[in-house]
C-alpha cells in the first residue's frame, strides 16, 4: 500500500501550527499573571540598629540546655578533683610511712655501728697467737667415733624397718603376678593337652564304632587307624562316603574277602533295596555322635586335670621362692639390727668414757679453785 508524499507533508504542517498556537496562548497568560503580582506586592524593609543589642551579654545564659550541660561539667570536674585528692592523700601517707621506716633503719644502723665501734675500741689489740685456745677446735678420735656411731646407728635403725616393709610388699606383689602368670600358662597348657587327648579319644571311639557297626578294620586298602584322623572323625559325610565306597569296591568280588565277609553280609539282612544306604547313614550318625561325646569328655577331663596339676606345681614353686626371699629379707634385717646394736654399744662405751673424763676434769678444776 502506497501513501502520497503530499498527504504526509500536509499532516506535519497541521500539527506544527497547532503547537505554535498553544505556545503563544501560554506566554500571554504567564505575562498577565506576573504583571498583576508585581503591581499588587510592596516591599517591606526591616532594619536593625547596633545600639539595640547588648554587646557584653552571652547568648547562652538563658539557655536551659546549656545550663544543664555546664552544671554536669562542673559536677564531673569536682568529682574528679575529689578522687584525685583522695589518691594523693593515700600516696602521701604511703610515702610518709616508707620514709619513717627508712629513717628508723638508718637510726638503728648508726646506733649499731656506734656500739660496735665503742666495743672494738675497748678491746685489747695486742693479742698473741699463743693466747688463743686450740682445745676447742680440736676433736679427739673418740669424739669423732662416738658421733659416727650415733649417726650410723640412727640411720640404720630407721632404715631396717623400711627394708622389711618394702621387701615384704615387693615379694607379695611378685607373688601375685607370678600366680596370675602361672594360672594363665596352666590354662593354656591344659587346653592344649585336653585338645590332644580329646582328638585321640574321638579317633579311638570312631574306630571302635566302625568295627561294632560295620565290622570294618580296613578302608580303601588302608588300616582304619590310618584313615580316621583328627580332621575327619567328626565328619559324618566323610565316614558315610568311605563306607559306601568300600562296599562298592569289595562286596562285588566273589568270593568276598575274609576281612569284608561280615561287612558284605549286612546287605542281605534287609528286605528293601535301600536298606544298606539307610543303615549306613544311621550308623554313621551314631559313630560321629559317640566319637564326639568321647572326645568332649576326654578334652574336659584332661584339661581340668592338667590345669589343676600345673597350677599346683606352679604354686609350690612360687611358694618355695617366696620362702627363700623372705628368709633373705629377714637375714638382711637381722644383720642390720646386729650392726646397729654394735654401733649403739660402741657409742655407749665411748660416751661413758667421755663422761668419766669430764667428771675427773671438773673435780680437778674444783680443787684448783679451792
Amino acid at each position: 500500500m502506497k501513501v502520497p508524499y503530499t498527504n504526509i507533508l500536509l499532516l506535519y504542517a497541521v500539527n506544527l501550527s497547532i503547537l505554535l498556537i498553544t505556545c503563544h496562548i501560554n506566554i500571554q497568560k504567564n505575562h498577565y499573571i506576573n504583571a498583576l503580582h508585581t503591581h499588587n506586592t510592596t516591599k517591606i524593609l526591616t532594619t536593625r540598629l547596633l545600639c539595640e543589642c547588648d554587646l557584653y551579654t552571652s547568648i547562652y545564659d538563658n539557655d536551659p540546655e546549656m545550663k544543664r550541660v555546664m552544671q554536669q561539667f562542673d559536677e564531673r570536674i569536682s568529682e574528679r578533683f575529689h578522687e584525685y585528692n583522695e589518691r594523693m592523700q593515700e600516696k602521701r601517707k604511703e610515702c610518709k610511712d616508707q620514709c619513717e621506716k627508712d629513717i628508723q633503719k638508718i637510726i638503728l644502723k648508726d646506733k649499731i655501728e656506734k656500739e660496735l665501734t665503742e666495743k672494738l675500741e675497748a678491746l685489747e689489740t695486742n693479742i698473741k697467737t699463743e693466747d688463743i685456745p686450740t682445745c676447742v677446735c680440736e676433736k679427739s678420735i673418740a669424739d669423732k667415733t662416738e658421733k659416727y656411731c650415733l649417726k650410723c646407728g640412727y640411720g640404720l635403725g630407721s632404715f631396717s624397718p623400711n627394708v622389711g616393709l618394702i621387701g615384704a610388699i615387693a615379694v607379695n606383689v611378685w607373688k601375685t603376678g607370678a600366680l596370675i602368670a602361672a594360672e594363665s600358662a596352666a590354662k593354656a597348657k591344659g587346653i592344649a593337652m585336653g585338645k590332644a587327648a580329646g582328638e585321640a579319644a574321638g579317633i579311638a571311639e570312631a574306630i571302635d564304632e566302625l568295627y561294632n557297626n560295620f565290622f570294618l578294620t580296613i578302608l580303601g586298602r588302608k588300616s582304619v587307624q590310618d584313615v580316621i584322623t583328627a580332621n575327619n572323625f567328626w565328619d559324618p559325610a566323610f565316614i558315610s562316603e568311605a563306607v559306601q565306597l568300600e562296599k562298592t569296591n569289595m562286596c562285588f568280588i566273589v568270593p568276598h574277602p575274609t576281612t569284608h565277609e561280615s561287612f558284605c553280609s549286612l546287605e542281605s539282612l534287609g528286605k528293601t533295596p535301600d536298606f544298606f544306604e539307610k543303615y549306613v547313614v544311621a550308623s554313621t550318625q551314631k559313630v560321629v555322635s559317640n566319637s564326639s561325646k568321647a572326645a568332649a569328655q576326654a578334652t574336659k577331663a584332661t584339661t581340668e586335670q592338667v590345669t589343676t596339676a600345673a597350677i599346683e606345681s606352679s604354686k609350690n614353686t612360687i611358694e618355695a621362692a617366696c620362702v627363700s626371699y623372705h628368709t633373705a629379707i629377714i637375714a638382711s634385717i637381722v644383720a642390720i639390727l646386729i650392726i646397729v646394736l654394735v654401733m649403739v654399744i660402741i657409742y655407749l662405751i665411748l660416751r661413758y668414757r667421755r663422761t668419766k673424763k669430764m667428771k675427773k676434769k671438773l673435780q680437778y678444776i674444783k680443787l684448783l679453785k679451792e
